[in-house]
């Protein structure tokens, strides 16, 4: 286990969970809410999010320039259901934003402030015990505007759940695993159960047995041996772990006699929690790591009375990592360096709605653009979002809060916090303990009462809260400064085991020199500074990565990031009264629709070990106007030789490489040839006067080319997978594209279109990355932006087909998807 008091290296050894099946049974509880809001009623299918269907409007938008112009407001949700056969009924929820309350019959069974983090209501007391149809109403908040810097989205945007099960079962978040041994020979490996009787009278618990297997296949016998500790049930050395809201008390000891892997027949009584402790050996483990997110699985079972009364199937990955200001990161025994981004929970096109597919689309996204982290910012994310991390190979930083106590907008959580901070740190972290994918927890953000010295005794209330469940990761928050003061946050950054720097990272040698033992990451950094951070993190290993703003668009903060003409509202997004022609961020490495910018292939470069090949246009200045940039912005690029009127004039090409040497052609002209390496920061730049055809770029023995695009002549459609889930729940991602005749994408092409979706599916949202467009996402209408939109598609619960089409001035496009 690791020791996170700040010594000089951080060290965590663990085998981590990464999904786990609902405790006894449980479904999903989606379909067939009502949905009132402002006297209007309409059928809903969660998860839903009552903003993105309306369009961001200044005017009205109460949730002002930092929420992106929506609404916000009020609403309700209804829906009936039979009471189910079972002696305890409870409704999880995985997000509301926000200020929830939950009524069952009439009754209020529960409520939750805070939008980001999940929650349980235990609904059996209120439920009717005979015939009669159970209503439960869930009423949501969030009109007191502003309360978050983002687009938070309304509603209940994530899962909820209905989990049933007997008194005596697995307890929520009741299964957990630690290694306190990991290497390339063994990995040792302690699994606890907790098992709870919520009933009036004592249980019988028959057995508590486990099975494995290796993840995607069976292992050989010698993978795992029946090397056990004495598997024991206790209340000691477990406590301070114990799952939310469930108290430690002792229980008859088993007895000595046991099968590997198995205990059994003890009894526990009413109202107490059984701890089951079981250890064992892996030999020969294969690690997890981003490059082999190799993952196994082990089955829990708990039998009462003959039967099986609880049964939990978890996936796991085994690694070891640690920090430090000599090594840097290490993981697995190799030095890894981070290339990090920062991500918001929104989902573009579909505003906060949190479906399974679009939050596995957003890691891989993130995968695909090159990086190896991703920073939660600045909430705790979805738990199909980290099952996405734990699969696809993506390291963590979990976050629980943007501010504290000192507000930021006059609504945050500086209203929740005194009240409900360990509530939420511990449902965060509860939940998240397991996952392979998590290297550090985050406390919060900026906080602006950082020169108030109570900060200090603020952090360390987080960090514990934290403490209390999980001490086997570090805690890390983000440090800034708005002025010339930084070195008087030394006590504040001494209270954590990670030391985040926003936009700080200038100040590394004066604070190594000043504490030697500090490890660092820039927590957030500009888009443009992409090389230099590049060059600290590879330079010193103090600094252990960079984690930019963003690695996506997204909604909210509007115009950070964006460049503009002379003429244009001018200054920064933060500006007094914001930037009301904007809606979102254009900070992204990659922009709502998916498509990756031209900064995104060359950080993917700088940190790559591959001599990746890439060619981009930079936009004369002048050509659409006087080009104003600003702090998060980069200079508009574009995957572009279409500049019409700009004949004769200069233009400059960039081509990204870690050749030594890159040549660029016109028509088959050489243009020229120029020398690459860390001088030129990896970019090769070629002015030349522009002409219409093809560019070519060579280096490394690659060759990529840009040609000239004609006129629009059809729209083209490109799904991310042509067969889906009929549960009414899969997602299908259609980039719709406006190509000349040869299929080159037209970059200029503005068509207006409109979709139609026919079949065993719906349309969810149809739009383009331009964030200045105020038609809804969720209309079936949009007009291209730089050639490109996307349309999402919905599964309907029965298999057959959708059929798509798009129409527009040019010959209607259509495709087919299947949904089994």
């Amino acid at each position: 286990m690791m020791n996170i008091i700040k010594p000089s290296v951080l060290t965590a050894m663990m085998l981590c969970v990464i999904h786990v099946t609902k405790a006894q049974t449980s479904r999903i509880f989606d379909d067939g809410w009502q949905f009132t809001r402002n006297g209007k009623t309409v059928s809903v299918n969660l998860p839903h999010d009552w903003d993105i269907y309306v369009a961001p409007n200044p005017a009205t938008g109460a949730t002002g320039t930092g929420g992106g112009w929506f609404q916000g407001g009020r609403g309700e949700y209804r829906k009936t259901f039979a009471t189910p056969n079972s002696e305890l009924v409870k409704l999880h929820f995985e997000g509301v934003y926000q200020k929830a309350e939950v009524f069952v019959n009439g009754q209020k069974a529960g409520q939750h402030g805070y939008g980001y983090t999940p929650f349980t209501v235990d609904v059996t007391p209120f439920l009717f015990k005979d015939k009669r149809q159970n209503e439960v109403v869930v009423r949501v908040d969030n009109s007191e505007q502003p309360n978050c810097r983002w687009y938070s989205g309304s509603g209940i945007y994530r899962h909820v759940w209905l989990e049933t099960m007997p008194f005596l079962h697995l307890a929520e978040n009741g299964v957990r695993v630690w290694t306190p041994e990991v290497s390339a020979e063994h990995a040792r490996v302690d699994l606890n159960v907790w098992i709870e009787n919520e009933g009036r009278e004592t249980c019988q618990i028959d057995e508590v047995d486990i099975t494995f297997n290796g993840g995607t296949f069976t292992p050989k016998s010698d993978d795992i041996q029946n090397r056990m500790y004495s598997p024991s049930v206790t209340m000691s050395n477990q406590a301070k772990r114990l799952p939310k809201g469930l108290k430690m008390v002792h229980v008859d000891a088993p007895p000595k006699e046991y099968e590997p892997g198995m205990i059994r027949n003890f009894q526990i009584k009413s109202g107490q929690v059984a701890t089951y402790i079981q250890s064992f050996t892996i030999d020969q483990p294969r690690l997890w790591s981003p490059d082999d997110p190799y993952l196994y699985e082990a089955t829990i079972r708990l039998r009462s009375e003959g039967r099986v009364v609880g049964e939990q199937s978890v996936r796991f990955g085994i690694r070891s990592f640690s920090f430090d200001a000599n090594k840097g990161f290490v993981l697995n025994g190799r030095k890894l360096l981070i290339n990090g981004a920062c991500v918001h929970h929104d989902d573009g096109v579909l505003g906060a709605m949190a479906f399974d597919a679009a939050e596995v689309r957003k890691v891989r996204q993130m995968k695909e653009a090159g990086f190896n982290l991703i920073r939660t910012s600045h909430n705790p994310t979805t738990r199909a979002f980290l099952d996405a991390c734990d699969s696809l190979g993506m390291l963590v930083i979990d976050e629980a809060f943007d501010g504290w106590r000192s507000s930021k907008t006059p609504y945050d959580y500086s209203t929740l916090i005194d009240s409900c901070y360990r509530e939420d740190i511990h449902a965060m972290v509860e939940r998240d303990i397991n996952h392979p994918s998590i290297v550090c927890w985050s406390i919060g953000n900026e906080v602006i009462e950082r020169k108030d010295i109570r900060v200090i005794t603020t952090a360390r209330q987080l960090k514990q809260a934290i403490l209390e469940i999980d001490d086997t990761r570090p805690v890390t928050e983000a440090l800034c400064a708005w002025d010339n003061d930084w070195e008087i946050y030394d006590p504040h950054a001494d209270v954590l085991d990670v030391v985040g720097y926003n936009y700080m990272i200038h100040k590394h040698a004066s604070d190594h020199q000043r504490d030697p033992r500090r490890v660092m990451w820039q927590t957030e950094s500009y888009p443009r500074d992409a090389f230099r951070n590049w060059a600290l993190v590879h330079d010193y290993p103090y600094i252990v990565g960079d984690i930019v703003w963003t690695g996506l668009d997204y909604l909210g903060e509007s115009g950070i990031g964006r460049y503009y003409y002379e003429g244009e509202r001018p200054g920064e997004h933060y500006v007094s009264g914001g930037q009301p022609d904007w809606h979102g961020a254009y900070c992204g490495d990659v922009d709502i629709t998916g498509w990756r910018k031209p900064i995104s292939h060359y950080r993917e470069m700088l940190w790559s070990e591959a001599k990746d090949l890439y060619v981009a246009v930079k936009e004369p200045d002048g050509y659409r106007g006087k080009i104003r940039e600003t702090a998060w912005s980069v200079w508009p690029t574009w995957e572009s030789w279409n500049w019409p009127g700009w004949e004769g004039k200069p233009i400059e090409v960039e081509v990204y490489t870690k050749a030594s040497e890159a040549r660029l052609y016109l028509d088959d002209r050489l243009i020229d040839t120029k020398q690459v390496g860390r001088e030129t920061q990896f970019k090769a730049v070629f002015s030349i006067p522009y002409e219409p055809g093809e560019l070519r770029a060579e280096a490394g023995g690659k060759t990529v080319a840009i040609a000239t695009a004609g006129d629009p002549a059809r729209l083209r459609l490109t799904a991310d997978r042509r067969v889906i889930t009929a549960d009414g729940q899969d997602l299908c991602f259609i980039t719709v594209e406006a190509v000349d005749r040869e299929g080159r994408v037209c970059p200029d092409a503005a068509i207006p279109c409109e979709a139609v979706v026919k079949g065993q599916g719906q349309l969810l949202a149809f739009a383009s990355a331009d964030l200045k467009d105020r038609e809804p996402s969720t209309s079936s209408r949009v007009t291209t932006w730089k050639g490109r939109a996307l349309l999402v598609v919905r599964s309907s619960k029965r298999k057959g087909n959708v059929q798509v089409s798009v129409k527009s001035s040019l010959p209607t496009s259509s495709l087919t998807i299947k949904t089994k």
